[in-house]
Formats: structure tokens, C-alpha cells, sequence
């Protein structure tokens, strides 16, 4: 039988966001950029946030559909889209990978070589951005950023020539690089290129997406698309581990422990490899030009899902092995391994029922079985859906001989044929 059109997936991943959402969103905190004139007729109060899942999910709050230019979060991927012209030693070459310490538009170049100090700062965009190869510049970037985006992209055009017409600071950085032999194009022609990048509008949806993509070894997991190599995914989300997020991007790691860019218009990426990808949107600024919404929820995120990369995830597969029912009316689900977000996620969209919908099973056993652990952000979710069935009056069973009882659901069973005849008793 087909689900009815109002049937509602009950969402414990939405929920967390909203809930992270209304912790923040009344921090008024900041200012918006108006040194791009343009930016500042953002509205202050906007605020929102997007997770898509390396399956393919997108789960969102607040504004996540309100559009804003890119900025400097285009950095990484054309920055990737460098790597793959040029190559890695090319690219090492003209532009370094070291953290500067200093302010995004800094004017800091390697003495004698006039290098900066690496892609995430302006001058090292500008000149990352010089090293696409082609007529086709701009069409390539735009592309790359679509694809990752999984749509087609366009530029503000009033965006582009606010930061065409009072970009003083990007014209002298790239004016001391030709000067020193680092760029070795026109001036002009780069930075009509770089502003344009700047300029292409993204919703917090979109970065979300962009930054599973690279969670996801370079493949859009919405379309399927291999977009990036995955050798220089690694070295993106390295850089962007090490640089993203300026001269707080030392403290950034210690707190959040993903890589991570961040971009004047409030926007900002995070990446969870393997995992998921984070979008925000928040225009109001700190003083060193990062979203302080956005950087608040990225923590409050992380916190809560255990992201940082420093955490300890055991060496096994996790995956959840088997969906299906006993009867007509009893379905099973069997997990092993570590099971973290990513499995967690997945079982979810297996399992998790559709309010409304006369299909829906009347019990539910889960094997836990062979679980070597769950982590503390994945029996959360499950639980979750484990308390909502039962508010449903669905009967939720596990299977689990060691009676570690992770779910707390209405009985435990050492065997898979005791909780199925415990779920279809009388």
C-alpha cells in the first residue's frame, strides 16, 4: 500500500538542530560586514542551518533556504579545482599551506618569493584562483562549486561589482604578488575572476551539500557525481583543518575539531569526513570576521554529535546488516559493529516510521547482537525513535545476550526468536 501524502517521517536529527537553532538564534551579537557595501543590507536576525548525510539526506533549521553569496568559502574548491590543474607540487609552489596567524585580508607574502602564506587567505585565493587553467576561468569555477552544490549556481551581479568597485586591500595584495613574480597574470583579469567567485549565491542547504561532498571523499552524495578526486579531497580538508577559519583556526580546532571555512557574508562549511557536512548562515560578525552564530552552533554540533577528529572511533566496519520483517507485521533491524552518526543515520531512514501511514509495522525488534559499541550521539537517535514508536503504541523489542539494554526499549532478549514471539504475543 502506498504511504499517504501527509505522512511525516518522525525526524530526531531535525529535532537537534531546531533545538540547536533556538539556543542561538537569539544572539545578537556581532556586526555585519559593510565593507562590501552590498553586505551590509543583509538582514541581522537571519539564521539558518543544514546537515546532509554521506546517504544522501538533508535535514535543516531556521533559514537554510535564504540565499547570500559564497565569499570566501568558495576558497577550498577552487583551491581543489587548482590541485587537480596543476598538481600538488604546482600548486605548493606558488602558494604555501601554512597557517599565517593573521587576518584574512592580511597583506603577508614569503620573503623573496612573494608566496603566501596559504589558499584560505585572501592573497592566496587570489593568486589559487590565477592558477585555473583556460579561457573558461570563471565557467570552470562556477561549475565545480555546482556541482558540489548539486545545482546549477549563479552570481549576484550587484555583489560582484560592490566588491569590484571597493576592493582596495585584494587590488594591493595582488599588485605586491606580480610584483614578485608569485602572479603571473594580469592583475585585473585575476581579480575580476576572484569577485566573481566571491559572488555566486549559496543557501545553507547548498554548503551543506558542498561539504558532504567532501565528506564524502569527493562524490555528491545527493547526485552520485564523483566531483573531486579523493587524494585531493584529503589535501582540501587539510588545509581547510589547519587555515579555514583564519587566526582563530588554532583555537577552531582545539574547540570544534573539523575542517572548516568560513566567509564575510556570515556563511560557513564544516566537514565531518565520512560522515556529514555542515552549512550555516548567520550575517552578523565577530572581530575576526567569523559568524558568531555560526561558529556557536558548529560547537554546540559537534559537542553533541562527538565529532571532533581526535576522537577515538574504533577500527571496525559499522553498518547495520539486515531490514526486514517476521510475519506481516513485525520489522527487524540488525546492526554490527561501532556504530557512530553515519550508521545511525542510515538506520534511521530504514526504520524510522512515517506518521500517518497505514503500513507502518505494529512492533519492532532491533539486534544489537554484535555491536562492539554504540556512541553516545547514535543510541540517542535511536532512542529517539525507539520513544516515539512507543508513543505510537508500537511494541519495540532488541536482542542483546551481553543485557547492556543501550535503547532501554520495552523487553531485551538474549535470541532474535524470543524477541520476535515476545513482539507478536496476544
Amino acid at each position: 500500500m502506498t504511504a499517504p501524502s501527509d505522512a511525516e517521517r518522525f525526524d530526531p536529527i531535525g529535532i537537534v538542530l531546531d533545538g540547536i537553532w533556538s539556543e542561538f538564534a537569539g544572539d545578537d551579537t556581532g556586526q555585519v560586514a559593510d565593507y562590501i557595501p552590498q553586505l551590509s543590507r543583509a538582514d541581522p536576525q537571519s539564521f539558518g542551518l543544514a546537515l546532509a548525510g554521506v546517504a544522501g539526506s538533508v535535514y535543516r533549521a531556521g533559514e537554510a533556504n535564504t540565499p547570500f553569496t559564497i565569499q570566501s568559502i568558495s576558497k577550498p574548491f577552487v583551491y581543489a579545482l587548482a590541485l587537480a590543474d596543476v598538481g600538488v607540487e604546482g600548486v605548493l609552489e606558488r602558494v604555501g599551506v601554512e597557517p599565517s596567524g593573521e587576518a584574512f585580508n592580511a597583506i603577508s607574502l614569503e620573503p623573496g618569493t612573494g608566496r603566501p602564506a596559504n589558499p584560505m587567505v585572501n592573497a592566496g585565493a587570489i593568486l589559487t584562483t590565477s592558477l585555473i587553467r583556460g579561457a573558461d576561468r570563471f565557467e570552470r569555477i562556477l561549475d565545480i562549486l555546482s556541482r558540489c552544490a548539486g545545482r546549477d549556481l549563479v552570481v549576484d551581479e550587484a555583489v560582484y561589482r560592490s566588491e569590484r568597485d571597493t576592493s582596495d586591500r585584494n587590488r594591493a595584495l595582488a599588485y605586491l604578488m606580480r610584483h614578485a613574480g608569485s602572479l603571473r597574470m594580469n592583475v585585473d583579469e585575476a581579480l575580476d575572476v576572484y569577485f566573481r567567485q566571491c559572488s555566486v549565491l549559496v543557501t545553507a542547504v547548498d554548503l551543506a551539500v558542498m561539504a558532504a561532498t567532501l565528506a564524502n571523499g569527493g562524490v555528491n552524495p545527493r547526485t552520485g557525481e564523483a566531483v573531486v578526486d579523493p587524494e585531493i579531497t584529503e589535501q582540501v580538508l587539510t588545509v581547510m583543518a589547519t587555515c579555514g577559519m583564519y587566526d582563530f583556526s588554532g583555537e577552531w580546532l582545539v574547540r570544534v575539531g573539523l575542517p572548516a571555512k568560513s566567509g564575510v557574508s556570515g556563511g560557513l562549511v564544516a566537514v565531518s569526513p565520512s560522515q556529514f557536512g555542515i552549512g550555516l548562515y548567520s550575517p552578523p560578525l565577530d572581530e575576526r570576521g567569523n559568524s558568531v552564530r555560526a561558529v556557536r552552533a558548529s560547537r554546540a554540533i559537534s559537542e553533541r554529535f562527538s565529532l571532533h577528529l581526535m576522537h577515538q572511533v574504533p577500527r571496525t566496519a559499522p553498518s547495520f546488516t539486515r531490514v526486514g520483517t517476521v510475519g506481516s507485521d513485525v520489522a527487524v533491524l540488525a546492526m554490527q559493529g561501532s556504530i557512530e552518526f553515519a550508521t545511525a543515520e542510515q538506520a534511521l531512514l530504514a526504520i524510522a516510521p512515517r506518521r500517518g501511514d497505514p503500513d507502518n509495522p505494529t512492533a519492532m525488534v532491533i539486534d544489537l547482537d554484535h555491536v562492539t559499541k554504540c556512541h553516545p550521539i547514535a543510541a540517542n537517535l535511536l532512542a529517539a525513535v525507539v520513544d516515539e514508536l512507543g508513543t505510537w503504541g508500537l511494541t519495540v523489542a532488541t536482542v542483546d545476550q551481553s543485557g547492556r539494554n543501550l535503547l532501554e526499549a520495552d523487553a531485551e532478549f538474549a535470541t532474535l526468536a524470543e524477541a520476535v514471539a515476545f513482539c507478536q504475543r496476544p
